[in-house]
């Protein structure tokens, strides 16, 4: 996929990066509360969760889209953490459902080791996971979260 508008393209390397320290953020925080805590890790992932979606949300409003603070600030991060959550709620299944298909494509096919299998199909399901609801959450966001800013050059894919 290639976005064509170089403002565009600009816009989505930057909320990808700030995703990145996002999840780093959230695996962080959810290691810290889990290890040091004790903390359960139903609890430990939400608290973490909020964390780097709060993080998130101030990275992109000031960086990603400094032109879009026209939204009372409330309701901005309200609409953002809306998006984000239905990205958790996208990416669940796709874990679910990928991943034990994958596991058995690599026993079978490849022939690799049971615990292999598992670590690959793991790992390619998360990357896919995470590629698609980080599309997702650019182009809901950009387009209504981050709707006040001028949509003189539409995204072309």
């Amino acid at each position: 996929m290639i976005l064509k508008d170089t403002k565009e393209r600009n816009r989505f390397f930057k909320f990808a990066f700030v995703g990145t320290i996002g999840a780093a953020i959230d695996f962080g925080v959810m290691n810290l509360l889990s290890h040091f805590l004790d903390m359960p890790l139903v609890y430990a992932g939400t608290i973490s969760f909020t964390c780097a979606v709060i993080s998130n949300f101030i990275g992109n409003r000031f960086w990603t889209y400094p032109e879009s603070r026209s939204l009372p600030l409330l309701n901005q991060l309200g609409m953002f953490f809306l998006v984000n959550t239905a990205g958790v709620a996208i990416r669940i299944p796709i874990l679910h459902y990928v991943e034990p298909p994958l596991t058995h494509f690599f026993e079978n096919i490849f022939r690799v080791p049971s615990t292999s299998a598992d670590f690959y199909a793991r790992n390619l399901t998360l990357a896919a996971a995470v590629g698609i609801v980080m599309l997702w959450n650019f182009f809901v966001n950009r387009y209504w979260t981050y709707k006040d800013i001028d949509h003189s050059h539409e995204v072309q894919i």
